[in-house]
């Protein structure tokens, strides 16, 4: 293929703005699909993004689109839009030169939309604004217009104005990339060179790897090196996406498609490395991808001791399809093994846990989320922590990370939110107002209490219009303490946390009261207690209970007392001992829950 006549671009935008149901189109438009097959979202194909409506992997397609007489090949990819997935964003954009930042014409720019749209300019993309859902009653096109001038600084005169629900304006949408974006820099006659953006593991085909050729000819048959980790395969079969995995003979430069060889071991096949012909002549390694940095730790434990490899299994298959969380095997006194995995946000934790369920049938325990702590050991030594176990009996200063907020929101509830902020420790810097309507409020906010309640109140607030976009900036020392909880007279490392000094009490009473909700009655009373340092800070008792659930059975047939045992047995399944006490799942996420119910 001719690269000439190549176009790499991605979709960017704020969640539900339209990305997926505009691809949807555009692959109606170019026959990518028969009719019969043809669904919403059809490149959200995992159960999990058609269950919560929104992207979680970035899928890439190739089309083919007639312009003026001339047939071109265009490689989409689309991409997530919330905060927790921008890795997968950044990634695809490396395999572009063009991306178009699609705009709700009735909502307008959101938080996400600034910070896609920067991404893009930093990977020096042409940018092709698109004001969507224009159908709409309360659609303001030319005020969104102003905003994306203003706020981006982008030149939106000329946006175009379309549908994705209807199908209006997409096909000129098709022959603007055409013309705009421009063609991959790649040669044909260069070595090969491609770079790994993606893969997956399929349980009959091995690791499918996601490749963009950069230089030269991939074809099928020929010995491939992956240079980062040295090891050589054979291209037994190599294709584009169309939307389907489609065989072909061969893929050249500039071209997006797979590559399969049989590989079974996950650690052969490393996301952001250079595949180059073996024995061929020795090229420069492409730069890759920088490693994400986690900004959320959570630790996950196999319910069976037994079922830990396969917890480690599910996990390193989990990572080789999503670069952006990490695993290290830790242990409990109260859990024994486990995992600690790191995230880029609670979203992207919750999708992993359950993923881990559906897919992977994990029955496991999962602890309360931390982030990342340095600790200043004096003599210039600092250490990073993940979770409050971690943290050294003796130290100087304890510096937690401090995010840049910026919150989208209409102006008529800037005083509620500056007020969230200033609950949450959080320290002004600015505000912008985009419009008349619609204001840009900066604040420096520790991260730890965005993750804890930080978004249900911002939504709570704003009656679901406001939208917010973080980056780590900063540690800073603050006066922080560990908050232990005691159960049963025994500390579980599991339910402590990390708070503010001035918080320790009312977080202790809360966690407590939660605590003695989440944990059911024994046969013995069971004292729960919440303690800084040596210091006990609150204190509940959960009531002792004797519970016989084959009292009611009097007489008649066995198989009804065994039933009522196998129910009772059920409940206890997901329970840990800590002691002589069972704690269930939830009591471990209970941590997490609103500090203003201790009020």
């Amino acid at each position: 293929m001719d690269p000439l006549l190549i176009r790499n671009f991605s979709i960017i935008a704020h969640i539900d703005h339209g990305k997926s149901t505009l691809a949807d189109r555009m692959l109606e438009l170019c026959n990518a699909v028969e009719k019969r097959a043809m669904r919403a979202q059809l490149l959200d194909d995992m159960e999990l993004e058609r269950e919560r409506g929104i992207t979680i992997k970035a899928r890439a397609v190739t089309i083919w689109h007639e312009h003026k007489g001339q047939r071109y090949q265009l490689n989409l990819i689309d991409t997530p839009g919330h905060v927790d997935f921008n890795y997968e964003v950044e990634k695809s954009l490396q395999a572009c030169e063009g991306a178009l930042l699609l705009v709700d014409a009735s909502q307008g720019v959101e938080a996400q939309t600034v910070a896609n749209a920067y991404l893009a300019v930093e990977a020096d993309l042409e940018i092709i604004p698109l004001l969507n859902k224009i159908d709409l009653t309360h659609s303001r096109p030319d005020e969104v217009a102003e905003e994306i001038e203003h706020s981006i600084g982008i030149d939106a005169t000329d946006a175009l104005h379309i549908s994705a629900k209807t199908g209006k304006g997409v096909e000129a949408v098709l022959d603007e990339v055409v013309k705009r974006v421009p063609p991959p820099r790649e040669k044909l006659s260069d070595p090969l060179r491609a770079l790994i953006f993606d893969a997956i593991y399929n349980e009959y085909r091995g690791v499918i790897v996601y490749l963009r050729v950069v230089d030269g000819v991939i074809a099928k048959g020929q010995k491939i090196e992956m240079k980062g980790t040295g090891k050589v395969f054979e291209a037994v079969e190599i294709g584009r996406f169309t939307p389907d995995m489609t065989r072909t003979d061969e893929l050249g430069a500039g071209e997006v498609g797979y590559f399969i060889s049989n590989i079974k071991r996950l650690g052969d096949v490393r996301i952001g490395d250079t595949m180059i012909l073996h024995k061929g002549p020795d090229v420069e390694m492409l730069p890759g991808y920088a490693p994400p940095s986690h900004m959320v730790f959570a630790d996950f434990y196999p319910t069976n001791n037994g079922d830990f490899d396969n917890l480690r299994e599910a996990l390193g298959t989990l990572s080789l399809s999503d670069s952006s969380f990490s695993f290290d095997p830790v242990t409990s006194e109260a859990l024994g093994f486990g995992f600690r995995c790191g995230f880029l946000g609670l979203l992207h934790m919750e999708i992993i846990q359950q993923r881990l369920e559906r897919e992977h049938d994990m029955d496991m325990i999962q602890t309360a989320p931390t982030v990342n702590y340095h600790v200043d050991m004096g003599g210039g030594e600092t250490i990073e922590i993940h979770s409050p176990g971690q943290l050294p009996e003796q130290y100087e200063r304890l510096l937690e990370p401090i995010a840049r907020v910026q919150i989208l929101l209409p102006a008529d509830y800037i005083g509620a939110m500056m007020q969230i902020c200033n609950d949450h420790r959080g320290v002004y810097v600015r505000q912008e107002y985009l419009s008349q309507t619609r204001v840009l409020l900066v604040y420096d906010i520790p991260l730890a209490e965005i993750i804890y309640d930080f978004y249900d109140k911002l939504k709570s607030a704003t009656r679901g219009y406001g939208t917010l976009d973080y980056t780590i900036t900063d540690f800073k020392a603050e006066n922080l303490v560990k908050l232990r909880i005691l159960v049963n007279g025994e500390d579980v490392d599991a339910l402590s946390s990390m708070c503010h000094a001035d918080q320790a009490d009312q977080r202790g009473r809360s966690t407590i009261k939660k605590l003695r909700k989440a944990i059911p009655r024994h046969m013995f009373e069971i004292p729960l207690q919440a303690a800084v340092g040596a210091k006990i800070i609150a204190r509940e008792n959960i009531a002792a209970l004797r519970k016989d659930v084959t009292a009611k059975c009097y007489g008649g047939d066995i198989t009804r007392k065994r039933k009522l045992l196998e129910k009772q047995k059920a409940g206890k399944r997901r329970m840990r001992q800590v002691g002589s006490v069972d704690i269930p799942q939830k009591a471990f996420l209970s941590v997490l829950g609103d500090r203003e119910d201790s009020k």
